[in-house]
């Protein structure tokens, strides 16, 4: 039986996400603001932050390479608005944070949980303006998704090739006011959609995961 490229995609990466250490806070700062180092954690003495917990799905396109789905977020949310994400939100009390990630996912962009494999979680990271904890996992699922099939939660989505994650060109810096200041912001640019914040630095994580496998190898 001949083993497709998205197979043998989703083989690799659960692998690598069975091995330890991640990545980690090393990766996840690849794409960070230059004073996020020292917000990695929640403030000693304050309030315990929210949970809540995002899935980095993958899926095959018509030629069964694997793309990544992202979401935009609506223009009039109260935080992140107009943003791209990985589908997720709040944890709720009962459930497993694997549990949140999936009915969150099913919530937004309306695909059920049993048509997702879960592969692993990468690193949790700290979200300091919603002061969530976010725990981000990794799935697939084996059939190609929908993009017009969305919740009024999502106001687009799109699928990024996977090795787009790695792709040194897909990579840039933009200056951005956040708080009082202005920053030097690294971002993903995924044909026109940019990818900053903590979800750039989640797939920052996701990308490193690839780069020992000798996934996506450019010459």
């Amino acid at each position: 039986m001949t083993t497709s490229l998205f197979d043998e995609f989703a083989s690799t990466l659960g692998a690598a996400l069975s091995d330890s250490p991640l990545p980690g806070r090393e990766a996840q700062l690849r794409m960070a603001p230059l004073d996020r180092a020292a917000h990695l954690q929640p403030p000693p003495g304050g309030r315990l932050p929210r949970s809540a917990a995002v899935l980095a799905l993958f899926y095959p396109d018509a030629e069964e390479n694997p793309r990544l789905l992202l979401t935009v977020r609506p223009s009039d949310m109260n935080q992140h608005a107009g943003q791209v994400a990985l589908p997720g939100g709040r944890h709720e009390s009962g459930e497993t944070l694997r549990e949140t990630a999936l009915r969150e996912t099913h919530e937004e962009v309306l695909i059920p949980p049993g048509d997702i494999d879960i592969l692993g979680a990468l690193t949790p990271l700290y979200v300091i303006p919603s002061r969530f904890q976010v725990h981000p996992f990794v799935g697939i699922m084996r059939r190609e998704a929908d993009l017009s099939a969305r919740s009024d939660e999502v106001a687009d989505m799109f699928g990024v090739p996977a090795c787009d994650l790695t792709a040194p060109e897909r990579r840039s810096m933009h200056t951005r006011r956040i708080g009082q200041l202005e920053r030097s912001v690294p971002h993903f640019d995924f044909e026109g959609h940019v990818v900053w914040g903590a979800t750039a630095m989640m797939l920052a994580e996701l990308a490193a995961l690839f780069e020992p496998q000798g996934m996506f190898h450019r010459p």
